[in-house]
């Protein structure tokens, strides 16, 4: 039966519902006394939960019957192609190019682009497997948990939430600028400034979360109708990149390089290339739409890798089109192209640019908006956030409570934070997440549980300690006072090759793919494993204090509630009881590829 036809499992139910039982049903929670039991408890619970690793049918089967009603099967890969150009385009080179070439990159920063592109374009690959193999909407959430755990899973999902009410604020207070720069006013006219708070927080932004009320409005109203209007917004925002790059080009002035096309050296570039990544996290949200795909095992890869591929030569193209036309030093970093434009004299332009990049940020938004509700959707399937937010409503066929949760969370962070704080926040997380991947999918490979000898695990294990020990000793030590001497590189390099190759020639892979796999295995995602780390290690030590207060933050409220929910859930009945009886009442159709023989 179709995602579309599967009757409601929640039908009789009032979708519109408030209750404690809808946000706390777990044992742990039904009194003060149970709870003051849980936590007594939560030592050896958190021992059961950190070694324990859900499975391929859970993740794309058995939790969707938490949802009540399924997400509908709708999207083929010409959708997931325009959402991942819609989502990506317009939350990059519009927001972040002028600042990262103003700062930290210089006339460089099509390189920045094209080494974050790079690696973007690594990780695409590891997505697209995984997304075939485990079609769910908890996108790398998913694929987390089954690999590498729950704590490990945990961590991804605070970061993914995170990332997603970050990557939303940052849209919406860029989505200001531009209005400002469409109006002919300075970029931070229309937000108000409050003396009294902290620099970086005292501009008040309600423009930026009326827009993102209303692109989560929208995003609410179906996935189908939301896919048809991006696609139809990404062609008006492709006829605007083409008009970019040719008046662009047309005034390219090659002095605007001069006298130093590295101004901040090669750290500059790498910095930047970790800020701007951020550009390409729109690529994520096409592999949590797995589950609404028609034919996932297909679809994912095509859209995944078609955009993604587009998409880093239109940014490389449009930042050298950027630093061209102005010198970097003299470029607005709030909205840079629509101001580059007026300097060259074509002062109509900037609006037609101000409209485009109002566009692309309106689209990033709003596929922003469907994928981030699909990551909260399947953390509350399994209980780690509260199930409600996990309830698709029976006539949209959307997680309405996920979506208003998440722009909640977006609209209160981007009502008082700046551009900058925001994108170094997000980028940190996405940079782990997107590494934590590039592992789960080598461990996918090289060990099934209850299959793997222990001799195989044990030479699998000490390759990939190798490579990660190579990866991260190479980031922390080009960001070291030793960086400018060579042994170092020599060093660290040789180890992540022999511990790829340790993996390729010396370690039996366990799993063979079903339908899509990455090619250059295992070369491909230890590559991805080591740009990734590379990038974290080139942002500041501001950016890791936030991501160490957000983490730990996130530690505490797994050790006060998750661990507590997601155990009580994981011990409640025997998982296969539980596939067997929604199958048997149509709750949940299982995927071909998850289904039991």
């Amino acid at each position: 039966m179709a995602g579309g036809d599967q009757p409601a499992a929640g039908e009789g139910r009032r979708y519109w519902r408030w209750s404690k039982a809808d946000f706390f049903p777990e044992p742990s929670f039904q009194s003060w006394r149970s709870y003051g039991g849980a936590l007594a408890a939560t030592v050896p619970r958190l021992r059961d939960r950190v070694a324990a690793r859900s499975t391929d049918a859970i993740e794309a089967g058995t939790l969707l019957a938490e949802s009540e009603n399924p997400l509908r099967r709708c999207l083929s890969w010409v959708d997931l192609a325009f959402l991942g150009f819609g989502s990506v385009v317009g939350s990059g080179v519009f927001v972040l190019t002028g600042q990262e070439a103003r700062f930290d990159a210089g006339p460089a920063i099509p390189l920045a682009y094209a080494a974050a592109g790079f690696s973007a374009l690594l990780s695409s690959f590891c997505y697209a497997e995984l997304a075939t193999e485990i079609p769910s909407a908890g996108g790398s959430f998913s694929y987390l948990r089954v690999e590498l755990g729950d704590m490990a899973a945990f961590l991804a999902a605070g970061n993914i939430l995170l990332e997603a009410v970050v990557g939303a604020a940052g849209l919406g207070r860029s989505w200001t600028s531009y209005l400002a720069a469409l109006l002919g006013r300075d970029s931070d006219s229309l937000r108000i400034h409050v003396p009294a708070l902290a620099e970086g927080f005292n501009l008040l932004d309600p423009i930026a979360v009326v827009v993102l009320i209303s692109t989560s409005a929208l995003a609410m109203s179906g996935a189908r109708l939301t896919s048809t209007i991006n696609s139809l917004a990404s062609v008006i925002g492709i006829v605007i990149i083409a008009f970019v790059m040719g008046f662009g080009f047309s005034h390219f002035d090659s002095s605007n390089l001069e006298p130093s096309f590295f101004p901040f050296g090669a750290a500059g570039v790498f910095r930047a290339a970790a800020v701007v990544y951020w550009s390409y996290t729109g690529f994520d949200m096409v592999a949590t739409m797995a589950e609404e795909t028609k034919n996932p095992g297909r679809d994912v890869p095509l859209g995944l890798l078609s955009s993604m591929s587009a998409i880093t030569v239109v940014y490389c193209a449009m930042s050298l089109a950027l630093v061209g036309m102005q010198k970097y030093s003299d470029i607005d970093p709030n909205a840079a192209y629509s101001v580059a434009f007026a300097a060259t004299g074509l002062k109509w332009a900037r609006y037609v640019v101000a409209l485009g990049a109002l566009k692309g940020m309106t689209s990033g938004l709003l596929v922003g908006a469907l994928g981030q509700a699909r990551y909260t959707t399947q953390i509350a399937r399994t209980h780690m956030i509260p199930p409600y937010f996990a309830l698709v409503h029976p006539k949209t066929g959307t997680p309405v409570y996920a979506t208003m949760a998440v722009t909640l969370g977006a609209a209160c962070v981007a009502l008082f934070s700046s551009l900058d704080v925001l994108a170094s926040v997000s980028s940190i997380s996405t940079l782990f997440i997107f590494a934590l991947v590039a592992v789960a999918l080598l461990v996918r490979r090289y060990y099934v549980a209850g299959r793997t000898p222990a001799s195989e695990l044990r030479t699998f294990l000490a390759f990939l300690a190798l490579l990660l020990a190579s990866s991260i000793g190479m980031s922390v030590y080009y960001n070291s006072s030793y960086a400018g001497r060579w042994p170092g590189y020599v060093v660290f390099g040789i180890g992540w090759a022999a511990g790829t190759a340790g993996l390729a020639f010396g370690a039996k892979q366990q799993r063979v793919p079903k339908m899509y796999g990455v090619p250059l295995m295992p070369w491909l995602p230890a590559m991805s494993v080591a740009t990734n780390l590379f990038l974290m290690g080139s942002l500041g030590s501001l950016a890791y204090m936030r991501f160490g207060i957000c983490t730990a933050a996130m530690l505490v409220y797994y050790v006060l509630f998750g661990v507590h929910a997601t155990y009580d859930v994981a011990h409640s009945r025997d998982d296969a009881d539980v596939v067997a009886e929604n199958v048997e009442q149509g709750k949940i159709a299982l995927p071909v590829s998850t289904a039991p023989a």
